[in-house]
């Protein structure tokens, strides 16, 4: 057998494998989320669509979608197909089931009241102490920084999309100068709470919202059956005070609890929906998510999309399947969305949790996640591990810095977040920055950003179903998992069964064209890339010694830039540039080697040694960009 028929064998053998062996995204049974285009006529429309077909649940004023139920007498397969050709239909997909990234503990674990975790010597009463978890991220050095509570520094608010809240657990009661009381962290809808019992008071479509929201019971209780939601409350609370410290301090972070997970941690994609467009448009700054799925949806997109243009931070734990994401995706961690911050996992001496997922390009940063003690319902606290536990540490952080410069969108935020964590040798290939946050250097970074203005580059969804089959990982979503979505996105996806592996092997055949193809290009050298490369039109500043040249950039990518200027450069030399993002409100600076192209007549410069986060920043720039 030739090399080429070896390689071309091996690849099919091992897409049938990964097929076969892939877990179909679970779905709520017969039920589905369909968007009508703008010009289709509404919820008019969708109700003669739909008559005799299925049952509507749920609409999503002002978005044309609408959760659906199939009725039993129909035939579901055919009626998913009818809805999915119909021209007025932009798109139809499962409700699929998201569930907590928690790690369930091997063995019993110990609930402890506030007087037993003290005496037992897990964590300290101390105020100036942080003891929930012992990673070196500096957090209880950056509590002398804060600035204090007054008019012009307020609470930022975090919804906690999860489980619910036990809002009479000790750290969440009001808060009470005299010391009697607890952090009064939980946030207050003024206008409902001094409103009129029954009445939707703030017309935002919610009766007595008074502190949040239960979207499975459509209910103001948003009591935690479950434990995790008030442990990620915790955590977010724990960023700024030791919650085991008495009497409490005042918290500088709002919870807003947004319940769509019930008890034993899974919900529907629908409820997430619903939980992130109430959180922005009722103030939340910061959303922390800490479940996922596997399943991409095209809805869930939008609503991460719909936080980004409202300036919003949306932090997204990793997965807790020990996997890539670059290849095996996980949502919402993979949209990408670039104020979405998707964290890893990371133990107190730094490296990746072995439960963790990673990716060097999906995953953005580490946290802390592995035995983190913090509270839960019935006024006690408890030890949990997850990427849930990492990524509300990096939300309640991230709350905080906003505080110190709060015209930041999210978008510049997450900038920030990344940029001023700690470089982790351990980390290097497992998130994208090889970093792991560093709490004193992001409020201080911020800081130095207190009279920044809030600006973003302009984002447009690319969606799953209209990439190709080569997409890059930075991407967000692309390659693996198209191919899962054309295996899954029809009725009974949630089902398993055995269907998969033979749609892998048919799809792996007619891949043949295509892998025939990679495999003879992989052969000629000029057709070899190691990074994609983007045009781009902006300025660059070059310091040669004590010369600057000015000259703009043709293109760009994780390897270096070519660029235009008026003078010559020494081949081989090495230079310091100013870069100004696409969008002209940013500019990094990084060190290169100059080359040059003969072919293109253009100067390049070879990026050495550049920071992880810098990278990062580039890869955010051309999320936007057209590919060369």
């Amino acid at each position: 057998m030739t090399p080429i028929l070896r390689g071309l064998f091996i690849s099919l053998v091992l897409i049938g494998w990964n097929a076969g062996a892939q877990t179909a995204p679970e779905a709520v049974p017969g039920e589905y989320l369909i968007k009508f285009k703008a010009s289709s006529g509404g919820a008019g429309l969708a109700q003669t669509k739909l008559q005799g077909k299925a049952n509507l649940k749920a609409a999503f004023p002002g978005l044309g979608v609408f959760q659906v139920s199939m009725k039993s007498d129909v035939d579901e397969k055919a009626t998913f197909e009818a809805l999915k050709n119909d021209p007025d239909i932009e798109y139809i997909e499962p409700n699929f089931v998201l569930k907590k990234n928690e790690v369930e503990p091997n063995g019993p674990v110990e609930r402890l009241s506030y007087e037993q975790v003290v005496a037992s010597g897990y964590v300290s009463s101390n105020p100036s102490v942080y003891s929930q978890s012992t990673a070196d991220t500096r957090v209880a050095d950056s509590w002398g920084y804060q600035t204090a509570l007054d008019a012009q520094h307020g609470k930022v608010i975090v919804a906690v999309v999860d489980t619910g809240l036990d809002k009479a657990h000790d750290v969440f009661k009001p808060y009470n100068a005299n010391g009697t009381g607890g952090t009064g962290a939980l946030w207050i809808n003024q206008i409902e709470a001094s409103g009129t019992p029954g009445v939707d008071d703030d017309q935002n479509g919610f009766v007595d919202d008074i502190n949040g929201w239960n979207f499975i019971s459509n209910t103001g209780n948003f009591y935690d059956d479950d434990d995790h939601g008030t442990h990620v409350a915790g955590i977010v609370v724990g960023a700024g005070q030791n919650i085991f410290a008495r009497p409490l301090a005042e918290s500088k972070i709002q919870i807003m609890p947004l319940k769509f997970l019930g008890a034993g941690g899974s919900g529907s994609t629908a409820n997430a929906i619903k939980a992130i467009y109430y959180a922005v448009n009722n103030g939340a700054k910061v959303i922390n998510n800490s479940w996922g799925g596997s399943g991409y949806s095209r809805s869930l997109h939008d609503a991460i999309t719909y936080a980004y243009d409202h300036h919003v931070l949306v932090v997204s734990a990793a997965g807790n399947y020990g996997s890539n994401n670059d290849s095996a995706p996980m949502y919402p961690a993979n949209y990408d969305v670039p104020s979405n911050i998707a964290i890893a996992s990371t133990s107190k001496w730094d490296d990746r949790s072995g439960f963790s997922n990673y990716g060097s390009y999906t995953v953005h940063l580490g946290s802390p996640g592995e035995y983190i003690e913090s509270t839960v319902p019935g006024n006690e606290t408890l030890k949990m591990s997850g990427t849930s536990m990492a990524a509300p540490f990096v939300a309640g952080m991230a709350a905080l810095a906003l505080r110190e410069a709060p015209g930041l969108s999210g978008y510049q935020l997450k900038q920030l977040v990344i940029q001023s964590a700690d470089q982790v040798y351990s980390l290097n290939g497992i998130v994208s920055s090889s970093a792991r946050i560093d709490a004193l250097s992001l409020l201080t970074g911020a800081q130095s950003m207190a009279s920044a203005q809030s600006s973003q580059p302009s984002y447009k969804p690319s969606y799953l179903s209209e990439r190709s089959v080569a997409s890059d990982a930075g991407a967000g979503g692309g390659g693996c998992g198209l191919v899962r979505s054309v295996i899954n996105q029809g009725p009974g996806s949630g089902q398993g069964g055995s269907g998969g592996g033979a749609a892998g092997v048919v799809f792996g055949l007619l891949m043949v064209p295509l892998i025939l193809w990679q495999v003879l290009r992989a052969r000629d050298p000029k057709a070899r890339r190691k990074h994609d490369r983007f045009k781009m039109s902006s300025e660059i500043r070059v310091q040669v010694g004590d010369r600057e040249l000015v000259g703009s950039v043709n293109t760009i990518s994780q390897g270096g830039l070519s660029f235009n200027t008026d003078q010559a450069l020494e081949k081989g030399g090495i230079v310091t540039m100013r870069i100004q993002s696409p969008d002209g409100h940013e500019v990094i600076e990084v060190q290169g080697q100059v080359v040059w192209c003969e072919e293109n007549k253009a100067y390049g410069v070879a990026f050495e040694n550049a920071r992880t986060g810098t990278l990062a920043m580039i890869r955010d720039w051309t999320s936007g960009l057209i590919k060369t």
